[in-house]
């Protein structure tokens, strides 16, 4: 576990405008970022928030493509 938590800037572009490679990428570091901090910090809620978020659009076009 990193000593300080791992800083998560927004992407520029809504969640539905990111390629599924920065979608990747901001979940990767969403995760990363939930980990790094103690549990129970206040901003863990927010972090998993938008982890919720960019889980949800992964799972729309995993829907989408399987033609569902």
């Amino acid at each position: 576990m990193p000593a300080e938590p791992v800083p998560v800037t927004p992407p520029n572009h809504p969640l539905p405008a990111l390629t599924s490679y920065e979608l990747r990428d901001y979940r990767r570091l969403l995760e990363r970022a939930i980990q790094s901090l103690s549990p129970g910090a206040p901003v863990q809620a927010a972090l998993r928030a938008k982890l919720d978020a960019v889980l949800a659009e992964q799972d729309d076009r995993a829907r989408i493509a399987a033609g569902a």
